[in-house]
């Protein structure tokens, strides 16, 4: 299938008619098109190895990367294409265009990156797996301590679209659970009625004997502190999985 380009026509037509027709229909028309002799994706690699190795990280170097991305090079193949024409075209080049390539491949960054986002927007850690509830959520959570003498308070952080089950905070009295929202997006709902959306700064009172259950939105990592209110004799009674319907119709 042959390449159009018109970035030629558009942008030197009137002053360089020649020079634009050469772009548009030989270079791209005819050499790029020429995909029994070479893949778009491997034309694609060859392009940008050229470019970098001549410093020439401008718009064209950013169009061809992202020519590149649509011609199948994948994030993890452009840090090692660029990495491996280091050594080659220079390590200053490499960095100039890593910076380019960075932000054309953000959306295909992988989910340790964007828990280390998470990271960055709060104070608090987010700690280890939550392995020993693990059976109680849908998902990965993590739990990382933050009190536990007098009033135990506890940082839990859920991966988006991870949520615990419904569950009951029981006391014979006293008792229940305060969550303090830090960062993300998440939800909290009690049975019976509807889900309440969670931002950072958001404060929630759960009393004891309140069937409910907590998480992340389906697209947000989320974290809140756990305020364990002192109660006597309470423990938590851990309850069915929220199904995918109920999750489901939230955003």
């Amino acid at each position: 299938m042959a390449v159009k380009q018109t970035a030629g026509r558009d942008s030197l037509g009137n002053f360089a008619p020649k020079f634009a027709k050469l772009n548009d229909d030989v270079l791209f028309g005819q050499v790029w098109s020429r995909e029994d002799k070479l893949s778009l994706r491997d034309r694609s690699l060859v392009t940008v190895t050229a470019l970098m190795a001549q410093g020439l990280v401008d718009s064209s170097f950013q169009y061809h990367l992202t020519t590149a991305k649509n011609n199948g090079i994948t994030r993890t193949e452009i840090a090692e294409i660029l990495t491996h024409a280091a050594f080659y075209a220079g390590w200053p080049k490499a960095w100039a265009a890593f910076r380019m390539a960075k932000d054309v491949w953000a959306e295909d960054a992988p989910a340790e990156d964007a828990k280390a986002a998470h990271q960055r927007s709060m104070v608090f850690p987010i700690g280890e797996p939550n392995n020993a509830y693990a059976q109680y959520f849908i998902g990965q959570s993590y739990l990382a301590p933050v009190s536990t003498n007098q009033v135990g308070i506890f940082n839990v952080t859920f991966e988006p679209g991870c949520r615990n089950n419904w569950h009951i905070h029981q006391a014979k009295s006293g008792g229940g659970q305060i969550l303090v929202c830090v960062a993300g997006r998440g939800y909290y709902q009690e049975w019976g009625k509807e889900a309440i959306e969670l931002h950072p700064g958001d404060t929630v009172n759960i009393p004891a004997g309140v069937k409910h259950w907590h998480g992340a939105a389906p697209d947000s990592w989320f974290s809140h502190l756990a305020v364990e209110v002192p109660g006597v004799d309470g423990a938590n009674e851990w309850l069915e999985p929220v199904d995918k319907e109920t999750y489901g119709k939230l955003k």
